[in-house]
């Protein structure tokens, strides 16, 4: 009885639900349903067609089966195994195993490569979709409704407002600084230190100050890390000349090979060229090798000190990507200051100082060092006044055969003026002819005989300095022989005590930080 008051009533209110859900309106609808192309038809298995290759078959039988009951699971197993018997069986295609996902997901790169290639734009292919037909569930060449702004959120939209703000203002920060180095010199130093940018209102006149002001930041890192890299020194108590030598390819080559690594090989008479000429002159050592990888070399390739300055990279000048040896900064007077080098960019600054030699390779039967001798101990011995006029007319040419024959020559002219004179007047004073000819020397060793007394011999001045600086490297010769074990000995005992203090005074400094430093 219930149910029959009931029902009646509960029947149209389902109806009226039904047909308001179903009159609700989809607002959003798959992208997948915009798809207009035509889906592939889905093909059934040959098995499942109906035969049609028996004939025999009578109508008969036919209406029969047409009688039969439509879901008889008995006759529709009976005619499918009667299909599958009568039809030949059609080699069936291995399926392919599915991918194990447990050994991380499958490459899709094949598929975007083939993409590609056929002129299409990459595509997001689900593990489940097959490759091939992969135009399919592309939406016309669009990747979807929503642009790729779209998927920008309003997080990433507000960084990217603040980068271009700091962006902006950095640009106005740099142009307002420039503005800023182009102003005029603030005291009269600045100005006297650029005495060709000078103040003053004008295009030209502010670039050239904020020219000069750039250069002034970057000399730092530039320019030498001392303004004087020689100490002052009174000139009686050194040298008069300065030679300043480089290291590599003059001194010592350097190679490497798979088999050794890195070896270094001394030139032959470098020995012999530093102790023969630190008589007369102040030896430095100039290279663009760091101070790390050269004060190694220096210490086996020199282990008396015999050259006075060693001065590396730190103190060369970089400019135009090439570090170049700024004689100006050694605190000499470069009248009397000689560099010889083998790279002519390093003595691009002073050229008319610079002997500019061939870079030594390694060849054991070399000899140019030793033959470049005669010409600077003439020099320092005959005491030029300006050395760079003299280099000046060796240029363009092999120095130590250029300067044998121009000593030949000389050598044959005062002996032909020799004997003239001897003719003319046989008890002439030798004195006087010296004075005449100008070859007066003022370096004299005691127990040697003078000018004078060589010159009656047929020796030129030069001969007699030539034989005094052999006598002044055998008596350095000695010293070494005798005493150079001694001075080794000394000069490693100071240095280990000079580190002995730096380590004392960093352990100092250490303790000091937590109190404990000494009262």
């Amino acid at each position: 009885m219930l149910s029959r008051a009931i029902l009646p009533r509960a029947r149209p209110n389902a109806l009226v639900s039904t047909l308001r859900l179903s009159a609700l309106p989809v607002t959003h609808a798959r992208w997948y349903a915009k798809n207009k192309k035509p889906k592939a038809s889905y093909k059934l298995p040959n098995f499942m067609n109906p035969p049609t290759g028996d004939k025999s078959t009578q109508p008969s039988q036919q209406k029969d089966s047409a009688s039969k009951t439509e879901f008889d699971p008995i006759a529709d197993s009976q005619s499918n195994t009667a299909n599958r018997t009568a039809e030949p069986t059609e080699k069936v295609v291995p399926q392919k195993p599915l991918p194990d996902l447990t050994q991380g997901i499958p490459s899709t790169l094949a598929a975007e490569l083939e993409a590609r290639s056929k002129g299409r734009g990459p595509t997001a292919l689900n593990l489940t979709e097959d490759p091939s037909r992969s135009e399919e569930y592309t939406d016309d060449g669009h990747d979807g409704d929503i642009p790729k702004d779209g998927y920008v959120s309003s997080l990433d939209r507000r960084r990217a407002r603040v980068a271009n703000l700091m962006y902006a203002m950095f640009l106005l920060w740099g142009v307002s600084g420039v503005a800023y180095l182009g102003r005029n010199w603030d005291t009269e130093e600045e100005e006297r230190l650029h005495p060709n940018v000078p103040s003053g209102w004008g295009l030209g006149l502010w670039y050239n100050r904020v020219k000069a002001r750039f250069g002034d930041i970057t000399s730092y890192y530039k320019d030498p890390a001392f303004p004087k890299l020689l100490p002052d020194e009174d000139p009686n108590l050194r040298q008069p000349y300065t030679l300043v030598l480089s290291l590599e390819d003059l001194l010592v080559h350097s190679e490497w090979s798979r088999e050794h690594g890195w070896r270094v090989a001394k030139r032959p008479g470098v020995d012999y060229f530093l102790r023969y000429l630190n008589q007369y002159y102040e030896l430095v050592l100039f290279t663009s090798v760091p101070s790390m990888m050269a004060d190694q070399v220096l210490r086996k390739l020199d282990p008396y000190r015999i050259i006075r300055w060693p001065l590396f990279r730190e103190a060369t000048r970089y400019k135009d990507g090439e570090y170049v040896k700024d004689l100006a900064y050694l605190n000499r007077d470069l009248s009397k200051v000689i560099l010889v080098d083998t790279k002519e960019e390093h003595a691009r600054l002073q050229p008319d100082n610079a002997i500019i030699l061939n870079k030594w390779q390694g060849e054991s039967k070399d000899k140019t060092l030793v033959a470049l001798i005669p010409l600077l101990e003439y020099i320092a011995g005959m005491g030029v006044e300006d050395v760079r006029p003299v280099l000046k007319s060796f240029e363009g040419s092999d120095i130590p055969v250029e300067f044998a024959k121009r000593e030949k020559a000389m050598r044959e002219r005062f002996q032909k003026e020799l004997g003239e004179e001897q003719k003319k007047r046989p008890k002439i004073n030798m004195g006087s002819l010296a004075s005449a000819f100008g070859l007066k020397s003022t370096r004299t060793l005691d127990g040697e005989q003078t000018p004078s007394e060589g010159l009656a011999q047929g020796k030129m001045l030069w001969d007699q300095i030539r034989e005094r600086g052999q006598k002044n490297y055998e008596m350095m010769e000695k010293e070494i022989r005798e005493n150079g074990e001694k001075w080794l000995a000394e000069m490693a005992a100071e240095e280990e005590k000079a580190r002995q203090q730096q380590m004392d005074q960093m352990k100092g400094s250490f303790t000091s930080v937590f109190g404990a430093g000494k009262q």
